[in-house]
């Protein structure tokens, strides 16, 4: 059994990474500052669903409100241990934090999930992305140093394609991020080499391609279609629909990250669908007709730091890791909007 150490480990796809995590016997230190990014709800889920992944009674799982959107949707001390799942509020930011958890537990690998996330907000507020996103994970790489962990697992980001030539592969110079969000992550990831050449870290950076799935962030297309779409709220859509994206479903990108826990040196790996892209349009009129209801549209000029289609080349992934993606966009589309139909109760609540 193997101790790894989960950052982010509330959010979206960290949650699913350590749940995969438990499912293969494997210790699992989950960490996350729970801020207010986008609504407690949907992190307080996914920690009760990875506490009853761990074996957690149901007098524990009552512990968590799904129905208060601040820290108080966990009921109780926000750190607690079930079976072979600990979680700790911790923000990667905190070194002293990160160097008294390392010195407690030892760690054969971390998978680093925690960033600041969302190219329109990264405008808005640079400076928490790159403490977040950079010297966060400069605060990790210095633990595995001085602790004796050699393996992380970086999750990057399809954004640092921006103008390059599709399908996008991992050689192409991605020099020129137009959104402090993508200039986080490039700082992040050249960080991580220097780590690998001066101190021997084995480094997977994994570059993920649109990530949708049940229980996704708030902030993305597919979760507020689908919310905006069933209440009758008009959706806001930049430019005219036609651009595209390749659409990965959550579960795939676990088992993508996970892989990546294998060892390879250092090396970039696209995680995406692989297949020819989606236009938002499209994903608009199949969500109205699983849904049975017609979408409101607000036009929205093209957002400057958007980009317009993303395509992955995931030959690589296949080669190193024999990954490949396993669920199809449409049977992906309608599992989130199952989900959303199964939680539609507290979820009304949500604010996008």
């Amino acid at each position: 059994m193997k101790t790894i150490l989960v950052t982010g480990g509330a959010g979206f796809i960290a949650a699913r990474c350590a749940e995969m995590l438990l499912a293969q016997g494997e210790r699992v230190v989950v960490v996350d500052n729970l801020n207010s990014y986008y609504d407690l709800r949907l992190k307080c889920y996914r920690l009760r669903e990875l506490a009853r992944a761990a074996g957690a009674e149901a007098e524990f799982l009552a512990r968590f409100d799904l129905h208060k959107g601040d820290a108080g949707t966990f009921v109780g001390p926000l750190n607690f241990c079930v079976g072979q799942l600990e979680f700790v509020q911790l923000d990667i930011e905190d070194k002293p934090a990160l160097e008294a958890l390392f010195s407690r537990c030892q760690f054969d690998a971390v998978v680093n999930l925690a960033a600041r996330a969302g190219v329109r907000y990264s405008m808005l507020d640079p400076q928490v992305y790159m403490t977040t996103n950079a010297m966060g994970t400069l605060n990790l790489l210095d633990c595995m140093r001085d602790h004796k962990c050699k393996k992380m697992v970086l999750a990057s980001t399809s954004s640092l394609y921006a103008g390059q030539e599709m399908p996008f592969s991992e050689e192409l110079a991605v020099n020129t991020p137009i959104s402090p969000y993508a200039a986080s992550k490039k700082a992040a990831e050249v960080m991580a080499y220097s780590y690998h050449y001066l101190y021997a870290l084995d480094i997977s950076v994994v570059r993920y391609f649109t990530v949708y799935g049940p229980c996704g962030r708030p902030d993305m297309s597919i979760f507020r279609f689908i919310k905006w779409i069933d209440e009758g709220t008009p959706i806001e859509l930049f430019g005219d629909g036609s651009q595209s994206r390749d659409f990965t479903y959550v579960d795939d990108i676990a088992r993508g990250t996970l892989a990546a826990l294998r060892e390879v040196g250092y090396e970039i790996i696209n995680l995406g669908g692989g297949n020819n892209p989606i236009s938002i349009n499209e994903v608009i009129r199949f969500i109205e007709q699983t849904l049975g209801k017609k979408a409101l549209i607000a036009h929205k000029p093209f957002h400057i730091a958007d980009i317009k289609e993303t395509w992955a080349d995931i030959a690589k992934a296949d080669r190193l890791l024999d990954w490949q993606p396993q669920v199809a966009p449409y049977d992906g589309f309608k599992r989130s909007v199952d989900w959303y139909l199964e939680n539609r109760d507290w979820l009304a609540a949500v604010q996008l």
